[in-house]
């Protein structure tokens, strides 16, 4: 009789953590990869990292909640902001654990209570309705942000490169800054050599065609300039009488 007892426990014992598991398998992990599948239907998404304390206390929570996503109809996932910095910038994630919901690519920040109840009830009520989306310039799908996630992906390689001198090749700070400081010379360098060749190409400069002058057009325009200096018999003449008289006087003195 004890040991079909104990069967029985073991039985029931195996079928709660295979719940456990299927209620676990309801998260779905999102990355740079396949984050746009929250473009489509109803969803949560939670933004964590790892090392994040409120994230490993909401863990457990989060994780009960997605065990009720197909009787609510909607798609409980999660993003790892370490392994996928371009969302955090796409998404403009400025503290941890961060919540969305999205519904047919609008795009909303949730800030209500975290339990399991909350959570039912803003999406079973709709409460998401009295919470203004996103706007269009700020929206995740648009170019803009995509910008801003490539240059978030940008900034975590390079710090990955700063860590890999370090503490691979043992190089100082300085000397890894250093480094990218001439990288980040010799690239501008080329970008702009590139910008001034493909301007010259879309707009080429004006070639001006000079007529070479012959001899006698040389001879002619000397010509021209001695015929246009007044004479200075001319210059006397075209002076008042007065001047004229007091030049006379200033010769017959010197010739006195």
């Amino acid at each position: 009789m004890a040991a079909g007892i104990s069967f029985l426990l073991f039985l029931s014992l195996a079928y709660i953590n295979l719940g456990v598991t299927y209620s676990k398998s309801q998260l779905i992990r999102l990355d740079e990869n396949n984050w746009q599948n929250m473009l489509t239907g109803e969803w949560m998404v939670e933004f964590y990292a790892p090392w994040c304390p409120a994230c490993k206390q909401l863990q457990p929570l989060w994780e009960e909640f997605s065990s009720w996503s197909k009787d609510l109809g909607l798609s409980v996932a999660q993003v790892d902001v370490t392994s996928s910095p371009g969302l955090s910038g796409r998404f403009m994630v400025t503290a941890l654990p961060t919540i969305f919901h999205v519904i047919h690519g609008e795009f909303r920040q949730y800030k209500g209570s975290r339990d399991r109840e909350s959570f039912m009830s803003f999406v079973e009520d709709q409460k998401w309705k009295d919470i203004e989306p996103v706007p269009g310039w700020k929206s995740p799908s648009s170019i803009q942000m995509s910008i801003v996630a490539y240059f978030f992906k940008l900034s975590q390689g390079l710090r990955t490169i700063h860590n890999k001198l370090m503490e691979d090749y043992g190089l100082p700070n300085w000397g890894s800054y250093l480094i990218f400081a001439l990288v980040t010379i010799i690239l501008g360098a080329i970008l702009g050599l590139i910008m001034v060749c493909f301007i010259d190409f879309i707009y080429p400069p004006k070639v001006v065609h000079r007529t070479p002058v012959t001899a006698e057009e040389k001879s002619n325009g000397e010509e021209e300039t001695d015929e246009d200096l007044p004479d200075e018999e001319d210059a006397d003449d075209e002076r008042s009488p007065e001047a004229n008289n007091v030049k006379k006087r200033v010769k017959a003195r010197k010739a006195d």
